[in-house]
């Protein structure tokens, strides 16, 4: 667990004393600095407690072998990057959920005994449920129904944390035709809930880009396992916008303690490009409270 200092400066930021708690339930060490890193950089550096469950240290993930010097396995390294990451974001802490990392769908380690994938939903959703209970959080962050680029881990952890909502809050969801979420019991105290995500139309220019770079779109990634055409017809209604501007540099500080994992897409000029262009927004989808019909975009988490 890395403590969080009462007050501290650096970069010619403040950080004051707490008085918000925001919970991140994300799969995979890189996934908060790689993903909505910040948006958890620019509250915690503005003394929101910012706590991150990681759902496993990422066992699965590829590596070139001289990043393990030093390393007793790819585990260790990752987790090692990861509190890397954490200190430059300035987390208040750290968890696990003990799970197995999976790979893609259809790989061999996803029916490994422990991965998260083959982990049994009740059972993951009652791990998520005892770190709400202790940590209290205000508002908490996962991922979206399709995993973001669809990785089984991230869909079990969104599967997990609506389950968690279930079981602890008695809220029932129902995924709507317009992409939003409804729930009963829409007046339970519940904390806010969010999904982390990105305009499509990224992705979409991406599609018609990468040909011209002689890329495939449909075999993307470090390891050509991501298919931007699906991902593209994944509608995830952005609900709430937040700019992030002046911590773009922390997070770029941060994805680089992932050096493990960088992928070697990002050497494209045109990728850089499109990578700088997205770095000053972060985009979420607010599944409760339900977001209704006609109501303005947010522009944090926290409803004001």
């Amino acid at each position: 667990m890395l403590p969080c200092s009462q007050m501290s400066r650096r970069r010619g930021y403040t950080l004051v004393p707490t008085m918000r708690t925001l919970l991140v339930i994300l799969a995979h060490p890189d996934d908060e600095s790689f993903g909505p890193g910040g948006t958890l950089a620019k509250y915690a550096y503005n003394g929101v407690a910012v706590h991150y469950v990681c759902g496993t240290r990422g066992e699965s993930g590829t590596v070139d072998a001289e990043r393990l010097n030093g390393y007793a396995d790819v585990a260790e390294l990752r987790t090692a990057e990861l509190m890397c990451a954490a200190k430059t974001l300035r987390l208040a802490s750290v968890h696990f959920l003990g799970y197995r990392d999976s790979g893609m769908a259809g790989a061999a380690d996803n029916g490994l005994t422990g991965s998260l994938h083959a982990a049994p939903l009740d059972e993951v959703a009652e791990r998520i449920i005892s770190y709400i209970e202790r940590l209290q959080p205000d508002a908490i962050v996962t991922h979206d129904q399709y995993g973001g680029y669809g990785h089984p881990d991230h869909i079990k952890l969104h599967q997990a944390t609506m389950r968690a909502y279930t079981l602890r809050y008695g809220i029932e969801w129902r995924l709507e035709p317009n992409g939003l979420w409804s729930a009963v019991n829409q007046d339970a105290p519940a904390p806010r809930l969010y999904f982390t995500t990105i305009p499509k139309g990224l992705v979409k220019l991406g599609v018609r880009i990468l040909p011209l770079l002689r890329q495939d779109p449909r075999k993307f990634g470090r390891n050509k396992d991501i298919d931007l055409v699906q991902i593209a017809s994944w509608d995830i209604p952005v609900t709430t916008r937040i700019n992030t501007r002046r911590y773009a540099e922390i997070k770029q500080a941060a994805s680089a303690c992932h050096v493990s994992q960088q992928p070697p897409a990002q050497q494209s000029r045109i990728v850089r490009f499109l990578f700088r262009r997205n770095q000053g927004t972060e985009y979420f989808s607010r599944a409760y409270p339900p977001y209704q019909r006609g109501e303005r975009l947010e522009t944090g988490l926290f409803g004001d």
